[in-house]
């Protein structure tokens, strides 16, 4: 079983959903996507999570974003599981949940860690470009919810940075300073690409307005 890495080829697989039969890369197409796992249904942290991501799916959306969730059991439970979900946290799940009871998906994507416990996936979030390269990874034990904001956070990052050449620095959001790339060391070519200007901390470390703003 091959380990993830950032950068690799997300697998593809075809596994029913509670939307039908998806085959992942077929499914993810141009758009961006960010497939999160879950340990077992009928769980209270997943319910949270699920729900929240159901709220969130406009913002997703707005970044050209697909949302997929996986749990190791079969689409019935999760059909059945969907009524807890919507009436516990007020909203209406939209979005597929793959079946997994035959563990294809966590053994692809490594989700199951024997040592934490041998059957039940981890909370893995994996963000897929429409490439279907794995740009980010997030990995959290079962006992601890995932923030969802933060997922959003490193996919703005991303795209960002993708289209501009800059980082993201601690704790940055949207609308931020951002710094120069370090391989930019030509000052005509930083006054084109920066012309709202910059500041030197470093001569590694130059502050620039987040150019896209």
């Amino acid at each position: 079983m091959a380990t993830i890495r950032i950068g690799s080829i997300a697998p593809d697989f075809t596994q029913s959903s509670t939307e039908g039969d998806i085959s992942f890369h077929q499914w993810i197409g141009s758009s961006w996507a960010v497939l999160f796992s879950h340990p077992k249904d009928f769980t209270p942290v997943c319910t949270t999570e699920l729900g929240t991501v159901a709220k969130l799916k406009p913002e997703f959306e707005k970044r050209n974003v697909k949302v997929i969730a996986v749990s190791v059991d079969d689409v019935d439970s999760h059909k059945r599981w969907t009524g807890d979900i919507e009436e516990t946290q007020k909203t209406k799940l939209n979005y597929p949940i793959l079946g997994d009871s035959d563990r294809k998906v966590a053994t692809l994507y490594d989700m199951i860690h024997p040592e934490a416990n041998d059957t039940l996936t981890v909370r893995s979030v994996f963000i897929i470009d429409p490439n279907k390269k794995v740009r980010a990874t997030i990995t959290y034990p079962a006992s601890t919810g995932r923030h969802f904001d933060e997922v959003l956070r490193v996919i703005d990052s991303l795209q960002l940075t993708d289209s501009h050449s800059v980082a993201t620095p601690a704790n940055w959001t949207q609308g931020n300073d951002v710094v120069i790339l370090p391989s930019i060391q030509d000052p005509d070519v930083i006054k084109q690409k920066f012309p709202k200007g910059h500041t030197v901390l470093k001569p590694y470390l130059r502050i620039t307005p987040q150019p896209n703003k």
